[in-house]
């Protein structure tokens, strides 16, 4: 197989929610950063086929056939087939095991293959540090332990293992050194199947669209930090929205602007409370680390991400810069805010509590004394703006929060504020032909004017937002699939916004039309792939998968538009 031709659409992801390893459908893994999803790679041949580092299988006369995940955990099987028989491959981090790392096993092989690994430390910064320690032990880096079943050989690019036909073999990669090897194998193998029926159990969503839901479900979890509950917006850094161009960002922080989203779609989906919570209160916890509540994001330690940094990689098929940290970490958004604020509401409504209240009322405040100020906006523009959204969302932020006040004074000063700015926007927002505006004095018209009515700003058939989704359906919609408006970037030339997609198939449930629902969800999940990976962006006429993977935001909207789905219709299967 030639590593070069990896495509975005044909990840599968492990993990042990501290870090992940995405692999390629010939078994190989091709993104791994040890120990937290933000740490440097170890492999990272997907943004660098040269240079990044892999774990490669060569197997030479078999083809893939088929994967999937074992019951609702991270372990995934791969199997191949040729003409002398078939093989299966098992690859999984361990669960709250006596180790850390990755685990590969395979069944017994038709024929001979070999096992390339090529680890590439600090984003390939640092030349590997090898050492042998016997036949089946290497170290790498001098902390991490490579055990294998067959002898490995140390070669100039890194250590190679042969495996003669008719032999099984396996594989451990461990953060600390393992005592019995072999034998933990099969032990972390039960125990990890047995620790992620736990953390499945949380949840469990039977209805239409089933199969979809289960597996965004999954990938939430494996995108969730166990240790203090954050969910990053994607495992990846710098796979870019404009095959080619340099909007390449590192998404792997949490972003407050997911919260509501990721909040609503997993108390909605039939949660027990103990994942969104932890969200909250990882968020909570978090905002008392800074001294004013205007960070967007954070790192999985609570603390503001760090300053973009790039990396000499060639890049995603040639797409440069390749980054690490975030620039946009100083901007003020305020949908962020209000979006915490969202999310903690759909926790008091769902479970009669106030947890973390003195946060939400600093929140709270905050917005009722800087709603005026123009922002970044949704999408993170550098521009600054009087943006729709942010001052929507805000709006009903407040008076949502309000409704859970026992101070008068507060509750009043919230509901005074939320319509404060529910009147700037009817007056400031609107396009000359009467839809809602991307920001005050703008004639265009943005895919997250379909959330005004989920939210519950406005109803979904009133004149101005029946014009904004007339606008959206004529110029931002191709093959039932819709592109975001961007101020500073033609967004013609990026993919359709797969979280908007899902927003306008939300919104015509709300007007009661099921094909159009239909319709929409059918152009969206063309990028879901066989293991439920969607990617931020899709190009709705090459079918190109472009953006982070795989996309928090975007799964738990799909979640948001199902579950609406089946309410509205009282549909529980298809």
């Amino acid at each position: 197989m030639d590593h070069k031709k990896v495509h975005i659409k044909d990840l599968a992801m492990i993990g042990d929610r501290r870090t992940c390893a995405l692999l390629d459908k010939q078994g190989s893994i091709v993104w791994y950063c040890p120990k937290r999803f933000d740490h440097s790679s170890f492999f990272a041949s997907l943004l660098d086929n040269e240079r990044g580092g892999i774990w490669r299988l060569d197997l030479m006369n078999l083809e893939f056939e088929k994967r999937l995940y074992i019951e609702d955990s991270s372990l995934l099987q791969t199997h191949f087939t040729g003409e002398k028989g078939n093989l299966v491959l098992e690859d999984w981090m361990p669960l709250d095991g006596s180790f850390y790392g990755i685990c590969r096993t395979l069944s017994d092989a038709p024929e001979p293959y070999s096992v390339f690994i090529n680890h590439s430390p600090d984003y390939g910064r640092h030349s590997p540090v090898l050492k042998l320690i016997d036949d089946g032990h290497v170290t790498l880096e001098h902390d991490y332990h490579l055990y294998a079943s067959h002898p490995l050989v140390i070669e100039k690019h890194g250590v190679l293992c042969q495996v003669p036909a008719q032999e099984k073999a396996w594989f451990i990669l461990a953060e600390k050194a393992v005592d019995e090897p072999e034998k933990q194998l099969a032990q972390t193998r039960e125990l990890t199947l047995e620790n992620w029926r736990k953390v499945s159990g949380h949840i469990t969503y039977k209805g239409p669209y089933e199969d979809e839901v289960r597996k965004s479900l999954r990938l939430l979890r494996m995108l969730t930090y166990s240790q203090n509950g954050g969910i990053i917006a994607a495992a990846t850094t710098s796979l870019p929205e404009v095959l080619g161009g340099a909007r390449n960002y590192d998404y792997r922080y949490v972003w407050l602007r997911d919260a509501a989203m990721i909040v609503s779609a997993l108390a909605r989906a039939g949660s027990d409370g103990e994942e969104e919570r932890m969200f909250l209160s990882f968020i909570c916890s978090a905002m008392h680390r800074i001294p004013a509540p205007v960070v967007p994001m954070f790192t999985l330690d609570e603390q503001p991400a760090g300053s973009e940094q790039e990396l000499d990689f060639e890049g995603y098929r040639n797409s440069k810069p390749v980054r690490y940290g975030n620039g946009a970490n100083n901007q003020l958004q305020l949908d962020a805010n209000s979006n915490v604020i969202i999310a903690a509401k759909v926790i008091y409504n769902r479970y009669d509590t106030r947890e973390h209240w003195d946060t939400v009322e600093m929140l709270a405040d905050f917005l009722v004394e800087n709603w005026q100020k123009p922002d970044h906006g949704i999408w993170e523009e550098t521009e600054l703006h009087q943006y729709t959204s942010s001052k929507v969302v805000a709006s009903v932020s407040l008076k949502y929060i309000a409704e859970h006040s026992q101070d008068e004074i507060q509750k009043k000063r919230w509901q005074e504020a939320s319509e404060q700015i529910r009147r700037y926007v009817e007056t400031n927002c609107m396009t000359p032909d009467g839809a809602y505006a991307v920001y005050a004095g703008s004639n265009a018209v943005d895919v997250s004017a379909a959330l005004f009515p989920i939210w519950g700003f406005t109803e979904a058939d009133t004149p101005e937002v029946l014009k904004t989704i007339e606008k959206l359906e004529t110029d931002y919609c191709h093959n039932n699939l819709y592109r975001r408006h961007l101020v500073e970037y033609d967004s013609q030339k990026e993919g359709a916004f797969l979280a908007g997609t899902f927003w306008m198939a939300q919104y015509w449930v709300m007007r009661h039309n099921k094909e159009k629902f239909k319709t929409i969800m059918q152009a969206a999940l063309q990028f879901i792939n066989d293991v439920g990976i969607m990617p931020e962006e899709g190009d709705p006429v090459s079918g190109e998968w472009l953006g982070n993977v795989p996309q928090a935001f975007v799964h738990a909207s799909l979640i948001g538009a199902v579950i609406d789905y089946k309410k509205e219709f009282k549909e529980e299967h298809e």
